[in-house]
């Protein structure tokens, strides 16, 4: 069987979401989407210099045969871009042009049959090589359409607000970019990671769009949420070693950037009456990020110093460690085109709770999980202690849910199971059977 020779752009890609100045789930991503590839065909990607040294670390060069790495950045003054709130957006624009007249002279060496846009993995900014490589082009996963619901918005500070207003005008510009439009019109496949990004294409492309999720789990992360019966373990036993959470009889865990838009604020006020009425529960959130300060003092108003801890951020591993014992995952994000951590929380058999909105909204469903409808600040607070207040009393819902998201992850998310659903979709765009190796 034919192995087509692919080259992806992939700007942020490194194994385990290496700690980069940017990227976070975009690595983890960008790195799982081209190793799958290299499963079924023969892969070139480009991307940052800034990734070299984790990639030939997690990639020794007689690894695989089949996936080619080609590195490269803008000049050193362009490189500031990276360390200013929204800079980074431009600055990956200008890298794409940059990967454009790279990719044209090794296109002229390799003859590709294929080209794949992986990351960054918004559906708004311009692919140049998408729009003028003269040879089939796939674009994803990916999205950007989602947008904080009106109602919420009174949640964020004053920066924060104006900062969602020029996103939203940033991306309409974007949107209207002539190599933009060129490149959708090329594009045989459109893969976006949910729902509203789906509904924002225009129709004359609707028939393009496939649904992809952005977020995945690798075979190794499932085997650190397994049991030694080879299965995730939903509810932590009586006196069992939690690991870095208290010693609380219910633990409710969240982890992400101390942002707005995280949208913690609303948990922790949700989380005030739940505890009120329960001495021995317990809410971990593990972020930094500009929030903090206003959490805390939050935390104080509301007199939960004793059972809201902010923890700084760890190592990955050590945040699957936490999850695995865990209760329960609040995941109150109002703007997450993915959440990997959702994913994850899922894989370690854990109820979450999240807003019905984007990637977690796409990921929980009604057995794994409890979603929170975004219709107004107050009724998803009520509705977030109702839902702690279940899972609270009911454990053997805890444990049908756990084992409901751990089954879904396992046989929707694993990153293996979405290799072999984009070599199904190559396959149907190109004909060209693919046959692992």
């Amino acid at each position: 069987m034919k192995r087509l020779k692919v080259l992806t752009s992939a700007f942020a890609c490194a194994p385990g979401g290496a700690a980069e100045k940017f990227g976070g789930g975009e690595l983890i991503l960008g790195w799982n989407v081209v190793q799958q590839l290299a499963r079924f065909h023969e892969v070139w990607v480009l991307t940052h210099s800034q990734h070299q040294q984790a990639i030939k670390k997690g990639h020794p060069q007689n690894e695989s045969s089949h996936l080619h790495f080609r590195y490269l950045s803008l000049p050193g003054l362009l490189e500031r871009l990276k360390s200013v709130q929204g800079g980074i957006q431009f600055y990956a624009y200008l890298w794409q042009l940059r990967a454009y007249f790279v990719a044209r002279r090794l296109h002229r060496e390799v003859k590709f049959d294929v080209f794949h846009h992986v990351t960054y993995a918004n559906d708004w900014m311009a692919s140049f090589i998408g729009a003028l490589l003269p040879v089939p082009y796939l674009r994803g996963p990916g999205g950007g359409a989602h947008r904080t619901p009106r109602a919420f918005l009174h949640e964020y500070s004053l920066s924060a607000r104006l900062w969602e207003r020029f996103r939203s005008f940033g991306q309409w510009v974007l949107r209207h970019d002539p190599f933009y439009l060129r490149g959708q019109r090329r594009a045989r496949v459109i893969l976006l990671c949910n729902r509203e990004a789906a509904d924002a294409v225009p129709p004359r492309l609707k028939s393009k769009v496939q649904l992809f999720p952005v977020n995945g789990i690798s075979a190794e992360d499932l085997r650190i949420f397994s049991g030694a019966n080879g299965s995730g373990s939903a509810v932590t036993g009586p006196g069992e070693d939690r690991q870095g959470l208290s010693d609380a009889a219910f633990q409710v865990l969240s982890a992400g950037k101390l942002l707005s838009l995280k949208g913690y604020a609303l948990a922790i006020s949700a989380f005030a009456p739940f505890a009120k009425h329960h001495s021995d529960v317990r809410f971990t959130i593990v972020g930094d990020g500009a929030e903090r300060t206003r959490l805390e003092n939050l935390i104080r108003d509301l007199g939960l110093e004793k059972q809201v801890q902010l923890k700084r951020w760890i190592p990955r591993q050590d945040l699957l460690a936490l999850m695995r014992h865990c209760d329960a995952f609040l995941f109150p994000s109002l703007r997450d085109g993915g959440g990997a951590v959702v994913v994850e929380a899922m894989a370690a058999s854990k109820p979450v709770v999240c807003m019905d909105l984007a990637g977690p909204g796409m990921h929980v469903t009604e057995d794994c999980g409890i979603k929170i409808p975004p219709r107004s600040p107050d009724e998803a607070i009520e509705l977030m202690t109702q839902a702690l207040e279940r899972l609270y009393q009911d454990r053997e819902l805890r444990v049908k849910m756990g084992q409901a998201g751990r089954a879904r992850a396992e046989q929707v998310y694993s990153w293996d199971h979405l290799g072999e659903r984009l070599s199904k979709i190559y396959e149907e765009v190109w004909g060209v059977p693919s046959q692992e190796v």
